[in-house]
């Protein structure tokens, strides 16, 4: 009989879900779902499994609405994104979503063991990521809250692959939270835009982006605060700071700092229009 809902019990090291995926560990958690290391039966992949609760929506359609931003993402094919496998809806209204496994460490426990990255391996990391960030712009998707922990890279650094991709920007759309609601996404990495409500967009990503190549340079995010409303008045400024504000004295290729500003400016209409902008900009250092 197929499986109509999940449990607590459902959810442990051994389980079979939905008579596909046998759990293996628990892999790392979320404030809107539980992931799993798993074994497809199908073809004996490993994969990541992802459980949003049925609670998390407001019923069955809103769950299907979030089910079909998800199947979206199927389509996209990069190197430096997660693709999406399989979207499975059950009838209490949790979602299934199964993906490929991605390496197992984050950008932030690098950057928990590195205090800054090279500017040679930040360009090479960023076109990489960028390149991805184009497929899924062209995809008429958006991230929607990238930053450390939503990118995930091999053990030296390389390889970086966006991870939670449209779970942001899905839940906003399913929700029907319209175009002006609370902030979503993560404060140090969004624009200010985002803290007056305005739904996550292209800008967001590019905006994303940028302050997450400033940390890996400098050491240190753009704008510090102990709070929300620190950080945002902090943002206001209409010029972004400067890496020698948070890093005095580190020496970098002509050029590097400017590109990466490009992508913070405070007004969208100066940020890069496009992640294949921010590419060219920083193919030409």
């Amino acid at each position: 009989m197929p499986q109509t809902s999940l449990s607590l019990f459902d959810l442990a090291p051994g389980k079979v879900v939905c008579d596909r995926w046998e759990i293996t560990r628990s892999y790392r958690q979320g404030g809107m779902s539980a992931t799993f290391e798993v074994n497809d039966a199908e073809d004996g992949a490993v994969r990541e499994l992802q459980v949003f609760p049925a609670a998390l929506f407001g019923g069955l359609d809103q769950t299907a609405d979030f089910a079909g931003v998800m199947e979206a993402w199927s389509a996209i094919d990069a190197p430096a994104v997660l693709s999406v496998d399989c979207v499975t809806t059950l009838e209490d209204g949790t979602l299934v979503l199964a993906t490929a496994f991605p390496p197992e460490r984050s950008l932030r426990d690098w950057l928990n063991d590195h205090e800054r990255m090279s500017a040679e391996d930040v360009v090479a990391l960023a076109g990489a990521l960028l390149e991805g960030l184009g497929a899924i712009h062209a995809a008429g998707q958006v991230h929607g809250d990238i930053k450390p922990y939503t990118i995930h890279v091999e053990d030296g650094g390389a390889g970086p692959v966006l991870i939670d991709g449209g779970i942001t920007p899905g839940l906003w759309s399913a929700k029907h939270l319209g175009d002006k609601t609370a902030l979503i996404g993560t404060p140090y990495y969004a624009p200010v835009e985002q803290f007056g409500g305005e739904s996550p967009d292209v800008q967001s990503d590019i905006y994303n982006l940028a302050t997450v190549l400033f940390e890996l340079v400098a050491g240190c995010v753009p704008w510090s605060g102990a709070s929300f409303l620190d950080v945002f008045q902090a943002k206001l400024a209409k010029q972004p700071p400067t890496i020698a504000e948070c890093a005095p004295g580190l020496e970098l290729p002509d050029g590097l700092e400017e590109v990466i500003r490009g992508g913070l400016m405070t007004d969208r209409r100066e940020r890069f229009s496009s992640a294949g902008e921010f590419s060219e900009r920083l193919g030409a250092l």
